[in-house]
């Protein structure tokens, strides 16, 4: 079971009452608990079974535009003096940066509803093998596979996160998963390999053990006897796994902090468009039970829906205060990244996809 709240909180208020007894104009903590447990299958045997337990605190202190962060898994209360007191000495003789600061106050999250992300429900170890020997009989029912890699991990956190502001907030969260790899020979001995996946917040919602292994085994089957094409142009239909590598690049691009350095190809690309006028891309951080749901960012600033392209226009960069101070730009409860990222449906199915491309 992870730590409550109002333990979290103690310590989190603890942190920021006394890095401004001891000169911090300002300061910020985050008190986090995680506990997660892992089962490892491989070709029917149990290969690996872990569980890993964390309890940590991270501070960051300003003395006027000066900046330093310091981090711990030991909670005693000495221990936590000694930490306070060696961050406030670090940022004395720490550079000034003009941009160093607190978000500003008016961008804090100030309402908190509740999106379901936390599922109380645990499974026990026994129950996650037998899930696991569900999905391997159900890949292994196709004779040319020949070897099952599956896992599955349940977590729990619960975090706080303080700053010297007034902000005190923080919320619990889960997710359960479960992946399997399957490998498949051929005739001519010549392997591939594929694999599927379920990962949800609630227990409950996961895909059945016999579904992710019948489509892991399917996935590898269609690798198996590849044909060449001659060179020619011709259309190419993406797979929809391939827009997880599509979106990670274009997050990168357009973060505040690509853009600040000058790094990014697409600096001064606002309201320019960068896609076909079919596209359109949402990072939306509200969705019930989503994964990367949020009720803020790693700084309490509040987040809210972003159509971060609009008909193939780039309409927003990811920003936070650090570097949206540098750029002029106000955050928009991006620090730590994305949320739920994703393109928006498109109108046309994949099977009409294929009717359109005879060849492709």
């Amino acid at each position: 079971m992870v730590k409550d709240q109002e333990y979290l909180k103690k310590k989190a208020s603890f942190c920021i009452d006394l890095a401004k007894k001891l000169g911090a104009t300002d300061s910020s903590a985050a008190v986090m608990h995680s506990i997660s447990e892992t089962v490892n299958f491989r070709n029917r045997k149990l290969d690996e079974s872990d569980r890993s337990d964390s309890l940590a605190v991270s501070l960051t202190t300003y003395i006027g535009k000066k900046k330093s962060s310091i981090s711990s898994s030991n909670l005693n209360e000495e221990n936590i003096k000694t930490l306070i007191e060696r961050c406030i000495e670090t940022t004395k003789i720490t550079p000034e940066d003009e941009f160093n600061s607190l978000p500003d106050k008016e961008l804090l999250a100030d309402k908190i509803n509740d999106l379901n992300l936390y599922d109380d429900d645990h499974i026990e170890n026994d129950e996650k093998i037998e899930y696991l020997k569900e999905i391997e009989e159900a890949a292994l029912q196709k004779k040319e596979i020949i070897n099952t890699e599956t896992g599955f991990t349940e977590s729990k956190s619960n975090f706080i996160l303080a700053n010297s502001d007034g902000f005190l907030n923080g919320y619990k969260s889960s997710s359960f998963s479960a992946s399997c790899v399957a490998i498949a020979k051929d005739s001519n001995d010549k392997m591939e390999r594929d694999y599927e996946f379920t990962s949800t917040c609630h227990l409950q919602d996961m895909l059945r053990p016999k579904q992710i292994g019948t489509i892991a085994a399917k996935k590898t089957l269609q690798k198996l006897n590849p044909k060449k094409i001659d060179s020619e142009k011709i259309s190419i239909i993406f797979d929809r796994r391939i827009s997880k590598g599509i979106l990670s690049v274009l997050a990168s691009a357009i973060s505040a902090s690509s853009i600040a350095r000058g790094t990014s190809f697409l600096k001064d690309k606002i309201n320019e468009g960068i896609f076909s006028t079919s596209i359109n891309i949402f990072d939306k951080p509200n969705i019930v039970k989503g994964l990367g749901s949020r009720y803020f960012d790693s700084e309490g600033v509040k987040t809210e829906e972003l159509k971060l392209v609009d008909q193939g226009v780039l309409k927003h960069y990811l920003v936070d205060t650090y570097n949206g101070k540098k750029l002029n730009l106000k955050s928009n409860g991006r620090s730590g990244g994305t949320s739920n990222l994703f393109f928006e449906k498109g109108s046309i199915s994949y099977k009409d996809l294929l009717k359109l491309n005879q060849r492709a």
